[in-house]
């Protein structure tokens, strides 16, 4: 009997195959292989302009890779398959993919004039097509799992930036994305609101079944909810589970990096 954890085996969540990427003369991103399997969460660490961000964005349709492949599911992301051959995803492909993948950003970007239950509606309504009534629903269950359920009528103004960052998180969750962004969510914080929006996402990460890439500068955080971490500095220099790769980095470079945050 071919049960779905059998198949999970065969077939990663998300594959990103000999990946390049290039603004102009300035090469970001060097053949990057890498596969996370369904509900794995994987924590991406290096320093800045590392092509960490790129690696997400890439993912949620935002960048296009200048050379490789993606796919998440097993279904590509930038190619199409036409007559046995790969050739470059049109408007209308990318446009059914582009769900696949969920991004929390740095920035909230909530629409300044609607309240936090229309913010979180308004995707379910306009992308998916789900009746206001439904999408109302959802909405509210997932403001309630981010802790917000009080502030349904309030205004982005009215919320602290942790606050606003929950609903981002509530926002992308229900697209009920197969697999999850977060892009330094706590960066733009006060040191005193990065705890609430960390404990969100842990317990998303318990839950179990998001499969999760976690862009992060949060080395503790990391280290607790990752199933394995990923040292990037234009390429994967090292990966492995956490306690392995902040224990005991095989890479100089991994070492280096480690030793400013211990010594911090």
């Amino acid at each position: 009997m071919n049960t779905n954890a059998e198949t999970a085996k065969v077939q990663p969540m998300v594959r990103y195959r000999n990946i390049c990427k290039s603004f102009g003369d300035l090469k970001v991103l060097t053949d990057i292989n890498l596969e996370i399997a369904p509900s794995e969460k994987v924590a991406v660490i290096g320093p800045s302009g590392s092509g960490k961000t790129t690696l997400g964005r890439m993912l949620v349709t935002l960048e296009k890779p200048t050379s490789g492949t993606i796919e998440i599911d097993g279904e590509m992301l930038w190619h199409k398959t036409v007559k046995g051959e790969l050739v470059p995803a049109d408007e209308k492909h990318l446009r059914k993919v582009r769900g696949n993948a969920g991004m929390v950003f740095q920035q909230f970007n909530l629409f300044p004039h609607m309240t936090i239950l229309r913010n979180v509606m308004e995707a379910p309504v306009h992308v998916l097509g789900i009746p206001k009534d439904k999408a109302k629903e959802q909405a509210i269950s997932m403001l309630k799992k981010v802790g917000l359920e009080a502030k349904l009528d309030n205004y982005p103004r009215q919320l602290s930036g942790g606050q606003q960052q929950r609903v981002a998180i509530a926002r992308a969750l229900v697209m009920h994305p197969k697999v999850m962004v977060f892009d330094e969510v706590t960066s733009a914080l006060d040191p005193e609101m990065v705890g609430e929006v960390l404990l969100v996402l842990k317990e998303i990460a318990e839950e179990g079944n998001m499969t999760m890439l976690v862009i992060t500068h949060e080395m503790a955080f990391a280290q607790e909810v990752a199933d394995r971490v990923i040292f990037m500095e234009g390429s994967i220099v090292e990966q492995g589970p956490p306690q392995a790769l902040f224990g005991n980095p095989h890479n100089q470079r991994t070492q280096e990096f480690l030793s400013r945050f211990r010594n911090a």
